[in-house]
């Protein structure tokens, strides 16, 4: 007799920077979704597929619900709807740090026609950095009650581990969405590439210029040396952002590449000659053709 299957989407939200990606990287135990410090680093929908033994998780991390300035801010606001329309659980993460903001109310409110239909985890993340957890935890859970409130740090694997247990313990009876042996992403190649190098780029800009970035993988080819040749367009919206970018003497540029071929060379496990390029695309984030363009692609505009 065929064993049972168990399998079901569990959507990860939260307001920006939170530890939302954090958590599903931990929670596969491979990096797929980009980290930085910066608020709003995660800019898509992406799916994680966790597969143990006969359970299958697909985790939709989200960005992070905010009021929107431009169509970019939309198209964000959008991904997380479209997220939150079909889901088997949800995880709602919170940095215990600090008490709830109007992002917060935000997401209860986003999250208050779920109630009754489908468990609402509320994670208050950021555990061992909180001076008063238990505090800030009962804030939040007080904007939406039926929630099923806990809390740990997205860093530990122990409590992570528990989480997912829970998580893979909530699955309805169904067959795999994925073949077990898929990998533990839906990205393709290019836009986790991508993904890396903004995210290195993130880390490393500042004040507005982080938010202005985009980044296109152009070219991918193997070289006959061995090496995988990879060629990627960062694009900003005005000439004194592309000038910040570059930095003085092309330094900043090289520093972005490095740190993203290093991080490539790890995951991937051979040597990669990364090419980076700046162009203008003035006010990409204001214009939805733009966006589809540059791979930002939903029912926006």
């Amino acid at each position: 007799m065929e064993e049972k299957t168990y399998s079901g989407f569990v959507a990860i939200v939260g307001k920006p920077n939170v530890g939302k990606s954090t958590l599903l990287n931990n929670l596969l135990g491979v990096k797929v979704a980009p980290i930085s410090p910066r608020p709003q680093t995660t800019r898509k929908r992406l799916r994680g597929i966790l597969t143990e033994g006969n359970r299958q998780i697909v985790f939709v991390d989200t960005p992070g619900l905010h009021k929107p300035v431009d169509a970019l801010g939309e198209f964000m606001d959008q991904e997380v709807y479209e997220a939150l329309s079909d889901v088997n659980a949800v995880v709602w993460v919170v940095d215990l740090r600090h008490p709830p903001t109007p992002e917060d109310e935000l997401v209860a409110k986003a999250l208050k026609p779920l109630v009754g239909k489908v468990p609402i985890l509320l994670v208050g993340n950021k555990l061992d950095a909180a001076k008063y957890p238990e505090e800030a935890l009962k804030a939040y859970h007080a904007l939406l009650p039926e929630a099923e409130a806990r809390m740990l740090s997205a860093l530990d694997e122990r409590q992570v581990a528990g989480l997912k247990a829970e998580l893979l313990a909530l699955l309805p009876e169904g067959p795999f969405f994925y073949p077990e042996d898929f990998a533990k992403s839906d990205q393709d190649f290019g836009e986790w590439v991508a993904e890396i190098i903004r995210e290195e780029a993130m880390k490393r800009l500042w004040h507005e210029v982080p938010y202005a970035v985009a980044v296109k993988t152009e070219e991918v080819a193997e070289r006959e040396n061995g090496v995988l040749y990879i060629k990627a367009l960062l694009y900003v919206e005005r000439p004194s952002q592309k000038a910040i970018v570059i930095g003085e003497g092309g330094r900043k540029l090289k520093e972005i590449g490095q740190a993203a071929r290093k991080q490539l060379e790890i995951f991937l496990n051979r040597k990669i000659y990364l090419d980076l390029l700046v162009k203008v695309y003035p006010d990409w984030r204001k214009d939805p053709e733009a966006l589809r363009e540059l791979g930002y692609r939903s029912s926006i505009g």
